[in-house]
């Protein structure tokens, strides 16, 4: 039996698998805090990250010591806690990247000779 998946979760199964690398890429552009990062991923279509759903991975981040914190003052509320690349993190991104870009170069292949309309031909096969 085939289960369909819905596009949405199937996205979002994809993109966990590439948010430390999506998340390294924002920070590069300067340092930024989770919410900032989440309008920033938003602006490049990765619509369904949610704030909540990226510190698990900006604390794993920090452990490998690939993103560096510090704190700063807000308008009018607490200080924020900013993100911003390590030197150990910069060489990750680098590397992540072409690994990344390579994969996706693999899996574009795989799905070159697929047709985009629905009327793929699939032979079933049943065993007696």
């Amino acid at each position: 039996m085939h289960r369909m998946t819905a596009p949405s979760l199937r996205q979002s199964q994809i993109l966990r698998g590439a948010l430390d690398l999506c998340l390294l890429a924002v920070i590069a552009h300067g340092p930024t805090y989770g919410y900032e990062m989440t309008k920033r991923l938003a602006e490049r279509g990765l619509t369904t990250v949610a704030e909540g759903s990226i510190y698990p991975a900006l604390g794993r981040l920090q452990r490998d010591g690939l993103v560096e914190t510090f704190r700063q003052a807000s308008d009018g509320g607490p200080p924020r806690k900013y993100y911003r690349l390590s030197p150990a993190g910069a060489v990750a991104l680098v590397e992540w990247r072409a690994e990344w870009e390579g994969t996706r170069s693999a899996i574009d292949r795989v799905l070159a000779d697929i047709p985009q309309t629905p009327e793929v031909n699939i032979e079933v096969t049943r065993e007696a």
